[in-house]
């Protein structure tokens, strides 16, 4: 069942409206939230970061605006707009903001 801050059903949308960017911070929205994973809106301001972290369940970075700087497994790879990229399960990653930048985040909860 769809929560009230999520996205809506069958209706477009621009997901570029739906989070913000707020100076000095990162903010994130959940878009959709089901047991069989998660779709979350992130918007870095520049100079943010997540740090290293692992994660039980593959997830894949959609860049929607900007560019990202995203380390997996100690390989920093550029990731601009338009571009996404796999996070494999249990693989060490981190994503920084070199500029301000918006993706989504689709994290699949399965083995």
């Amino acid at each position: 069942m769809a929560n009230s801050s999520e996205m809506p059903g069958a209706t477009p949308i621009a997901p570029l409206t739906m989070a913000g960017y707020q100076e000095g911070a990162v903010v994130s929205r959940i878009l959709l939230k089901r047991g069989g994973g998660t779709v979350t809106l992130f918007a870095f301001d520049a100079g943010q970061s997540l740090s290293e972290h692992t994660a039980p369940f593959d997830a894949v970075a959609q860049v929607l605006e900007g560019e990202a700087l995203i380390t997996i497994a100690g390989t920093p790879l550029t990731v601009s707009a338009g571009d996404m990229v796999l996070m494999p399960a249990n693989q060490p990653h981190a994503i920084g903001a070199p500029t301000r930048f918006k993706m989504l985040l689709t994290m699949i909860r399965s083995v």
